[in-house]
């Protein structure tokens, strides 16, 4: 516009000078500007920045988006290489050198017109040999006026030029062994040998020598080997998996075994876990690394072909297992000469783990449980280590194993189980408590809401103060299928533990309520650690939930463990030690050192306190000896009474029945030894057995067994259903022993 103004101003300028008359006389021109017209504005097209295309790619590298490198190459290198074939080259590196990640810093360069070269130093930081420096080039051009890059290999090292490759030398350590706490190994590299049969091929005029020698090797009873063909149909039943036994223990003593009609005896050399997993949720398991995971284990290192961690210890400590594989990278040219070496490092020793638990101890709670679904937890009492984490059903860490001939076989039976086998109940399994919840609510009606152990209630069948609401107490309903049990009639507070009087503990519950205490049973159920991880180490777990109690009825079913609330066995089995060892709520611990034997462990653990129980030593002995009155008292009758009548070991325990909102209810047993045995420290236990029924017919006798075995050495007592110790009857319903009022 300033331009067109200006001619026109210029144009009327000389036509006013062409036609002016010289004698004419002169006429004058007033100009009035009518604005300040703005400077005129400058527009220059500037050459791209080629740095800031270089970092652009080079940011790319850094985050592995390796398309939008690709992206931004000339056209000419795209016809060079596909982006498959370059996001390949970068690939390989990355798994050659176990890259971690890059770093590079850009040189500074003179600016240039349409091609330039700037160059940059390079460090691939790499998880194996540590870093790996460079100082290489890119070039790049204007292309449609942008600046792309004419890409080649050696870019990402410069010793790739020219055809150049990378190889890395691997040392890799041999994975490290498990141990329980006397350092028998419950996971180690062993010569093992599959054993199975094949029933229809079976030489039936030596089954009785045939079975007694497959027993024997195995550990499984006769009847349990039998019973899994022979009432089956002939030629319905195809092979069956055994046991994975030591190829040694073979040799020695069972090798008449491998010529056996129908016995299979293959050996073969992997990680090993003895008895069929001693432990197995708690020790893991290892197997193949999956093509889907194979770069990212490069990328750490790992040729590709091991085994590793995959669950519990086994995965928690694949660090220390593994070990820290040694390497070196060197640089070859086109021809395969050798060329530079690029890094280092020396390859560290794996370190065992060495666990608290006690093999035969471990073995034992496997087997005390076995056949139902359901967990038991042994805690030492007074410093939190656990002896015992025992989840059934179990599975075999063999099945993993792809040498193993049993390998298809077990794998098919644990995908197959709809109890899932891998699931840890102990840790992650969340369950009402039932009536064994009523020892925390003891404890804080004593210590919130001013009762006392001379309070007393009249206990009958029915709980009517909830208007319009009737709840029935246990005795209640055994009357409706017995005809005789009698409600539990006038108990004082301890009392009513002991005969886990269910109106008793709806009335503290409801009382609370309605007087502005409706989180004291709650508040005290966080405090001995329920609703939240226990903080274990080495193993997965859930939180539970304890919730607040938001009506009268929520705080009648929280009192006796329904509702909403859910907790673990390693929960309960932590607190039970708690109360047993005068208030101590430690941090359950599975780990007791990681170091290579008979040398300082790298890293030790010790007992460490989680909380201290908000109850006096006065209300704690109240609780204590009620949790004893219910393995002995006769008057009020203990509603474990018949199980622990005579035994020779203080128990204290609380028996449970809870509701499962499907099938029957689980049945809890959870309490302490106090023995005080120098050479047998006491111990916690928590057992849960699912839909089983109560906990006194099924739980308490399970506790009991655990108790013989660690104190004793093996079981005492046949359970009811058993028709041996160890072997089921069948068929054979438990018969029921209800606990009834003396007299009755």
């Amino acid at each position: 516009m300033y331009k067109i103004l200006k001619f026109l101003v210029l144009l009327s300028v000389i036509l006013s000078a062409c036609s002016r008359p010289s004698a004419s006389p002169t006429s004058t021109v007033t100009a009035t500007a009518s604005a300040t017209l703005p400077p005129p504005g400058v527009h220059i097209t500037s050459t791209p920045d080629a740095g800031i295309k270089a970092q652009a790619f080079l940011d790319a590298w850094k985050s592995e988006n390796y398309s939008s490198m690709y992206g931004m190459l000339s056209s000419a290198s795209q016809k060079a290489v596909t982006e498959e074939k370059f996001t390949q080259a970068y690939s390989d590196v990355a798994s050659i050198t176990a890259l971690k990640s890059v770093d590079y810093s850009i040189q500074p360069v003179q600016p240039a017109s349409d091609k330039t070269q700037i160059p940059y130093h390079l460090t691939l930081h790499s998880n194996l040999v540590g870093d790996i420096q460079a100082d290489t080039a890119m070039t790049l051009r204007l292309e449609n006026g942008q600046w792309v890059i004419d890409w080649d290999k050696s870019m990402i090292l410069p010793q790739l030029a020219n055809g150049g490759t990378l190889k890395m030398d691997l040392t890799i350590p041999e994975r490290a062994a498990i141990y329980d706490r006397y350092g028998k190994p419950l996971a180690s590299k062993t010569g093992a040998t599959a054993v199975g049969i094949y029933p229809d091929n079976l030489n039936y005029d030596r089954i009785d020598q045939v079975l007694s020698g497959l027993a024997q090797l195995t550990g499984l009873p006769v009847q349990t080997i039998s019973g899994m063909f022979e009432n089956a149909a002939p030629g319905t039943v195809g092979y069956l998996p055994l046991a994975e036994v030591p190829t040694d223990l073979v040799k020695k003593h069972f090798a008449w075994l491998e010529g056996a009609d129908g016995v299979v005896m293959q050996d073969y050399t992997a990680r090993f876990y003895p008895d069929g997993g001693v432990g197995p949720h708690v020790v893991g398991y290892v197997s193949t690394i999956h093509k889907e995971e194979l770069q990212d284990y490069l990328r750490q290192g790992y040729l590709g072909d091991e085994r590793v961690g995959r669950a519990g210890l086994e995965k928690w400590g694949e660090q220390y297992l593994a070990g820290k594989r040694g390497g070196t990278l060197y640089s070859y040219d086109a021809q395969g000469n050798l060329g530079a070496k690029l890094g280092e490092v020396v390859a560290q020793p794996s370190q065992p783990i060495t666990t608290t638990l006690n093999y035969d101890l471990q073995l034992g709670a496997q087997q005390a449980i076995n056949g139902f679904r359901g967990a038991a937890v042994v805690i030492e009492r007074d410093t939190g280590r656990v002896l015992a984490m025992a989840s059934s059903p179990g599975f075999d860490p063999n099945a993993y194993e792809i040498t193993n001939y049993n390998f298809q076989s077990l794998i098919s039976q644990i995908g197959n189980n709809p109890d899932s086998p891998g699931f840890d109940r102990a840790a992650q399994g969340q369950y009402p408590l039932g009536s064994t919840f009523k020892v925390i609510a003891l404890a804080a009606a004593m210590e919130k809401g001013g009762y006392t152990p001379q309070t007393t209630y009249q206990c009958g069948y029915d709980f009517t103060e909830i208007p319009g609401i009737t709840l029935h107490d246990w005795t209640w309903e055994h009357f409706q299928n017995d005809g005789v049990t009698q409600p539990s009639g006038l108990l004082t507070l301890p009392q009513g533990l002991i005969r886990s009087c269910d109106p008793f503990f709806y009335h503290i519950g409801l009382d609370l309520y309605n007087r502005g205490l409706s989180t004291a049973i709650s508040d005290m159920a966080r405090s001995f650690g329920l609703g939240s991880p226990t903080g274990i180490q080495g193993i997965t777990e859930e939180p539970g939930k304890i919730p607040d109690p938001a009506s009268p009825l929520d705080a009648t079913n929280l009192v006796t463990g329904q509702g909403d609330m859910l907790v673990t066995p390693l929960q309960v089995a932590s607190f039970m030690a708690a109360i047993g060892n005068g208030g101590t709520l430690y941090k359950p611990q599975i780990i007791e050192k990681i170091g290579a034997p008979g040398s300082p462990p790298i890293m030790e653990f010790t007992s460490q306190v989680r909380n201290k129980l908000p109850v006096s030593q006065e209300n704690l002995k109240v609780i204590q000896d009620a949790m004893r009155g219910v393995t002995t008292s006769r008057k009020p009758l203990g509603t474990a009474f018949y199980t622990f009548n005579g035994f020779n070991i203080p128990v204290y325990g609380k028996t449970g029945t809870a509701e499962s909102g499907s099938g029957g209810p689980h049945a809890w047993f959870a309490g302490y030894t106090d023995a005080g045995n120098p050479d047998k420290p006491d111990i916690a236990i928590a057992v849960i057995l699912e839909n089983a029924g109560e906990g006194a017919d099924y739980a308490a006798p399970v506790f009991r067994r655990i108790v013989e075995d660690y104190f004793n050495g093996h079981p005492g007592k046949r359970y009811r259903w058993e028709s041996t110790i160890g072997v089921t009857a069948t068929p054979a319903p438990p018969a029921t022993e209800t606990p009834t009022p003396e007299g009755q």
